[in-house]
């Protein structure tokens, strides 16, 4: 199975003048374009270099130029600009790098259509979109079950940066699931879940902190916190902790903030800071003889974890067999971690 963290296009241009003299664009038939340059397009914007991404799409140095070439000459656009010895995208390729790979994983899935879906021989690719603690509980474990199951098959891994996508609905008709905790705006017709696994709030402070072994809800309004993900400007009521939250008597003062979970512990060592992390992340610290894992106080939400995907998918072999294998990586995650429980999958409300 391969990994992708994140088959053309020339046409002679069509163009008009506008009211201002400039030239633009109009819009292309399909019957015009030379599909087969977008496999190349995709792959020169992910390796920003022509000889990688001709490696890739098994092509010839010259024929990877050729196409470079008619690429610019169609978009009117260097798209790769050289600066202090490697490339760099442009502002259009910026742009078409955000557009490409849905337009490509949407043609993969419709030229892989097929009543029939055989794993062992399958090299479909699946692209999933979620944060950097879902991986870290159980991502060793997909990988291994996907491999195992389908050794293949593709799996595309978007890791979530700031926020989920604002659009879940048409997010999904474009990817094939999303793992995060339930929200309001997932729960509308056309969204199927699945809840994978659950998890709860500890807290990490370093091994030298004075602060008790048996925290209090004092103790979190006193320490100076690591946050991850945390907007400025105040922790927001709709966060997993916003409960939580509502208990303390004052703001907690945030010291750091990273847009990464796993990064999360490396601000507290060493320091008088404290940060509320889910208990699958901070036990792959627990070993380390300068933090020290603490239980909660104030009797935080549990973490529910759950995997989204649009019911158009619902009835596609393929797709049925990535979320068995998504969900038999969840449950041995698991058993391993002495939880095992029953699983039931949850329709979204109509």
């Amino acid at each position: 199975m391969n990994w992708f963290l994140d088959t053309g296009l020339e046409a002679t241009p069509n163009k008009e003048m506008t009211s201002r003299g400039t030239a633009a664009r109009r819009p292309a038939s399909l019957a015009s374009l030379d599909l087969n340059l977008l496999v190349f397009l995709r792959e020169l914007l992910r390796e920003r270099n022509v000889t990688r991404a001709a490696q890739r799409v098994g092509v010839s140095q010259p024929t990877a130029s050729a196409a470079l070439s008619r690429l610019r000459r169609h978009f009117n656009d260097q798209l790769l600009i050289r600066s202090r010895g490697a490339f760099t995208l442009s502002p259009l390729a910026v742009q078409l790098a955000m557009q490409v790979e849905p337009v490509c994983a949407g043609l993969e899935r419709l030229f892989s259509t097929s009543s029939e879906f055989d794993p062992l021989e399958s090299e479909r690719e699946f692209k999933l979109l979620t944060v950097d603690y879902v991986l870290a509980a159980f991502g060793e474990q997909l990988s291994r079950e996907m491999y195992q199951a389908g050794p293949k098959i593709r799996l595309y891994v978007q890791v979530v940066k700031q926020h989920l996508p604002s659009d879940p609905l048409e997010t999904l008709r474009v990817i094939d699931g999303m793992i995060s905790a339930p929200k309001a705006e997932f729960r509308v017709p056309g969204i199927r879940s699945l809840e994978l696994f659950r998890d709860r709030w500890v807290c990490l402070v370093d091994r030298n902190n004075p602060v008790s072994d048996h925290l209090r809800l004092s103790d979190l309004e006193r320490l100076p916190w690591v946050v991850p993900h945390h907007p400025d400007g105040g922790y927001p009521p709709s966060s997993p902790l916003g409960p939580l939250m509502a208990r303390l008597g004052t703001r907690p003062k945030v010291a750091v903030r990273v847009d990464s979970y796993q990064a999360t512990p490396y601000f507290v060592a060493g320091t008088d800071r404290i940060a509320i992390m889910q208990r699958r992340l901070a036990r792959l610290f627990a070993n380390r003889a300068d933090l020290r894992v603490l239980e909660c106080p104030g009797d935080p939400p549990p973490i529910v974890e759950t995997l989204w995907w649009h019911e158009q998918k619902e009835h596609d072999e393929g797709h049925k067999w990535w979320r068995e294998a998504v969900e038999r990586a969840a449950r041995r995650c698991e058993v391993a971690d002495g939880v095992g429980r029953s699983r039931h999958a949850i329709r979204a409300a109509n």
